[in-house]
């Protein structure tokens, strides 16, 4: 991969799913070794908003591989300019145009996490800062979430379902879940842009006035009765979206969503998943996150395994051309 920004960038997700699999059991096994090819290289991460699973995951990640790593939390204090032809007299004291190449110069792959305006919905979904950052920048580019997707843990959430299903097409359920602030739907868009490119059935339920962007939509089955969807479900996946017809609007109603035990008696005995952070009897009731069949850790901790397969076969891109 030149870059890794979605889905589209991956010539064959089940091969990549496959190699973090075997990521994941070589480093259980004690014998992960990484090539010494890759030892010096640096990874450069950039962090626009905060984040803990995705800073770790992949800073294990390239530490696994015996990079050098550098993170910025590039939202305190640093002000880019991503405007082209602007009068920088105001905040702002550095263009991406010099940021990005000189960022280039110091490393071999960049990591970019940003997040959506939530306001301005053409500039979100165009990806303006991550794409700017694309373009001036002569290192490959990772995203780590952007305006409208999060490919690192779409992979994660593949991969997971992958070793947790008990059978070969399992039903696969993405439910909005109630929140009391306005989130990205970066989580969303991306699961099902993956899982589009899985052998699962997926179904996606949520509010009517909670509909994604229709490019991502299209050929969806969408049930706008939860209960419903839960029915003989195998995995159950809960995310909360803002609004995208309204954009970046707070949906209700609320309370009503939540993932609870009852619910979760409707399925074939599935898996509960969520990217966390969570919030508790809100999002989803204590009893069903602390079950023996919900796996947020798991999925939380094969972060590492999927950021690697994914950093390996960038390096591996930028050695052999």
């Amino acid at each position: 991969m030149k870059q890794f920004l979605s889905a589209n960038d991956v010539t064959d997700v089940s091969a990549l799913v496959k190699r973090a699999l075997e990521i994941k059991a070589q480093n259980l096994n004690g014998d992960l070794k990484s090539p010494k090819v890759f030892n010096g290289k640096t990874i450069v991460l950039l962090f626009f908003n905060p984040s803990l699973r995705t800073r770790l995951s992949t800073e294990k990640a390239a530490l696994n591989l015996g990079m050098n790593v550098i993170t910025m939390n590039a939202d305190q204090g640093w002000q880019l300019e991503f405007e082209e032809g602007t009068v920088m007299n105001l905040d702002r004291a550095e263009h991406v145009k010099e940021a990005a190449q000189v960022i280039s110069q110091y490393a071999d792959l960049i990591g970019v996490r940003t997040f959506p305006t939530l306001t301005n919905r053409e500039q979100d979904y165009n990806e303006f800062v991550m794409k700017q950052f694309v373009k001036y920048a002569t290192a490959p580019v990772i995203s780590l979430e952007s305006a409208t997707l999060h490919p690192l843990q779409s992979l994660t959430d593949v991969m997971t379902i992958d070793e947790n299903k008990s059978t070969a097409r399992p039903k696969v359920v993405l439910t909005w879940a109630p929140h009391p602030r306005a989130l990205p739907q970066a989580v969303a868009n991306s699961f099902v842009e993956w899982m589009k490119k899985t052998d699962v059935e997926l179904v996606v339920t949520h509010p009517k006035g909670a509909e994604l962007a229709p490019q991502f939509m299209e050929n969806l089955t969408i049930e706008y009765n939860q209960l419903t969807a839960f029915e003989g479900a195998h995995f159950i996946y809960a995310k909360n979206w803002s609004s995208y017809y309204d954009y970046g609007k707070i949906i209700t109603p609320s309370k009503d969503w939540m993932v609870t035990t009852e619910k979760m008696a409707l399925t074939d005995g599935a898996k509960f998943m969520h990217c966390l952070p969570v919030r508790r009897n809100f999002v989803v009731s204590d009893d069903v996150i602390d079950h023996s069949n919900s796996i947020v850790i798991k999925q939380a901790a094969n972060r590492e395994f999927a950021a690697q397969a994914v950093i390996e076969d960038m390096l591996i891109n930028t050695i052999n051309n």
